[in-house]
């Protein structure tokens, strides 16, 4: 049962919340329908985690209106992805938020404190892949995890991974983000006893044809519990990340 049901219900039985006042919040419209986008209001309570705003394609005005419903409904969070510097500087004339230039993405209002069950780390195949592991890292932090960050430690350099065995086996969840051949995710499936979650990148010369050569290798690992999502999609794999790591919260 999602955490925030499972509290609500638990105030009602302390008596610190009413039946009544339980059920209007359980009651409330699904969705608010504000002309461009149907803002949707129980995500959280189906998922766990509030409608995350994607950016691209988006006007800076249709990205504050979506932001104003969410704040006026009570989300203290609310995470807005693809979203350029442009845009950014026009939102916060609106609302304050932490704008992260490498990743494109915006945090409005506070970070929760970690509530996973453990951490999760993100590793990068190079220095160029780290644009799509910020997405991933500060996704996943602004869902409530602690995040390790472990860059350019890729298989051309394996002493560079192998320096950092520790955290890769006390991690909860690791992300692999890689370009090229996409070789690291293996290796890290091969050394983990967690889920690792691989997101091949578009990074590296005319052959790897923008990623779809590492989506390939990922897809077919050799190594067990390793998954994949699409081609540079950071955001997926934080949000997979922390799914899992709060599976046991």
């Amino acid at each position: 049962m999602n955490t925030e049901i499972r509290s609500l219900l638990e105030d009602v039985k302390q008596g610190r919340v009413s039946v009544e006042d339980a059920l209007l919040k359980i009651k409330t419209a699904p969705f608010e329908d504000i002309g461009y986008a149907k803002v949707d209001l129980q995500r959280k309570t189906r998922q766990g985690a509030t409608e995350v705003i994607f950016g691209s394609g988006k006007t800076a005005e249709q990205i504050t209106g979506i932001i104003d419903v969410l704040k006026k409904n009570g989300e203290q969070t609310v995470l807005v992805t693809r979203m350029s510097e442009d845009k950014a500087n026009e939102v916060m004339k609106t609302h304050p938020m932490r704008y992260d230039k490498t990743a494109q993405i915006g945090v409005i209002g506070e970070i929760p404190a970690a509530s996973g069950i453990g951490t999760v780390v993100v590793a990068t195949g190079g220095t160029s892949d780290i644009p799509v592991a910020e997405e991933a890292a500060v996704t996943a932090e602004a869902l409530g995890n602690n995040v390790t960050r472990l860059y350019d430690v890729g298989v051309a350099g394996l002493h560079r991974l192998l320096a950092h065995m520790e955290e890769i086996m006390s991690a909860g969840v690791i992300i692999v983000l890689a370009g090229m051949e996409g070789a690291l995710a293996s290796v890290i499936g091969g050394l983990a006893d967690c889920p690792v979650i691989a997101v091949p990148t578009s990074i590296g010369y005319g052959a790897s044809f923008q990623g779809l050569s590492a989506l390939l290798s990922m897809l077919n690992s050799c190594a067990s519990g390793v998954s994949v999502v699409n081609i540079d999609n950071g955001f997926g794999a934080g949000y997979l990340a922390s799914m899992i790591n709060h599976m046991g919260a």
